[in-house]
């Protein structure tokens, strides 16, 4: 069997980013939603509008975002769309919160928690969608990558707090006393991707950003400044060996602040998310080849 092919540049740069979505040579057509987050209020490590710019108006796409179900200034649309506007998306596009109107159910094949998955309604408007993701750590999921972006990024806030909960409950302001054991919360975070492949007929492409690697997520308003070096961007049509090839990147860096977030994480059996969405999901491999386009 074919291995997954990841593309990787050492460059990060608006230049290297199109030179990345063209190297897939995967045209997104129709509609395009280029998923991102859009950053909580305070912090500063999101993947900034004058890096994305040129790949989001090459495609003609609209910046989608969905809100959070923890407080902050991304918990409600208004506050949301006054911190998107605060860190400069609106403009470069048009942005689009897709849970502005609601949540809508899209089904989850044969997943272990989740039957359906909570989305914003507005998904329904797209054709087709870029997964532009800022690879980093994360306090609950270890790292958040592609997988993270398209799974907790594109549910609702409802959609969240299901997500969070393994299927216990989606009210946001129940989700803190209904966190289930990690591996349940990865695997129905992985569930959530299927259900978003699925549905977007797998026209997505995905594209990490290594950079202003902190053991935080941009969700943080409050974040550990970067431990490591940037490292470039990988890009692939497999989510998985994406993130698979990131990971083996923070592994095998001899960065002296590796340690830090291997620790995050390992913490958080964050790695434990490829492995099921290979093995149980099939809807990537963690088997790649990574090729070096510099």
């Amino acid at each position: 069997m074919e291995k997954a092919k990841v593309y990787f540049t050492k460059e990060i740069s608006p230049e290297s980013l199109v030179k990345m979505y063209e190297i897939l040579n995967k045209p997104m057509n129709g509609k395009v939603a280029v998923k991102i987050s859009t950053g909580e209020m305070g912090g500063h490590n999101y993947l900034k509008p004058e890096l994305i710019k040129d790949l989001v108006q090459k495609l003609r796409g609209t910046i989608v975002e969905c809100n959070t179900a923890y407080a902050g200034k991304r918990n409600t649309t208004e506050e949301h769309e006054q911190t998107i506007k605060a860190h400069g998306f609106y403009d470069i596009a048009e942005v689009d919160i897709m849970d502005r109107d609601g949540s809508m159910e899209i089904p989850v094949r044969g997943g272990k928690h989740l039957a359906y998955d909570l989305v914003g309604k507005h998904l329904a408007n797209y054709d087709s969608m870029v997964m532009l993701s800022h690879f980093k750590g994360h306090a609950m999921g270890g790292f958040g990558g592609a997988l993270k972006n398209m799974s907790i990024g594109v549910a609702s806030s409802a959609g969240k707090t299901r997500i969070h909960t393994a299927n216990k409950v989606d009210k946001p302001d129940e989700l803190w006393g209904n966190l289930p054991e990690q591996n349940a919360f990865l695997e129905s975070m992985a569930e959530a991707c299927q259900a978003v492949m699925d549905y977007m007929k797998n026209n997505i492409v995905y594209i990490n950003v290594m950079n202003n690697l902190s053991v935080d997520c941009d969700c943080d308003s409050n974040p550990e400044a970067p431990c490591m070096e940037d490292i470039g961007i990988l890009a692939s049509t497999d989510p998985v060996a994406l993130d698979e090839a990131c990971l083996d990147l923070v592994y095998n860096s001899k960065d002296k602040g590796r340690d830090h977030l291997v620790e995050r994480i390992e913490r958080q059996n964050g790695r434990y998310i490829t492995v099921y969405a290979d093995e149980n999901l099939h809807i990537g491999s963690r088997d790649y080849e990574l090729i070096d386009v510099d």
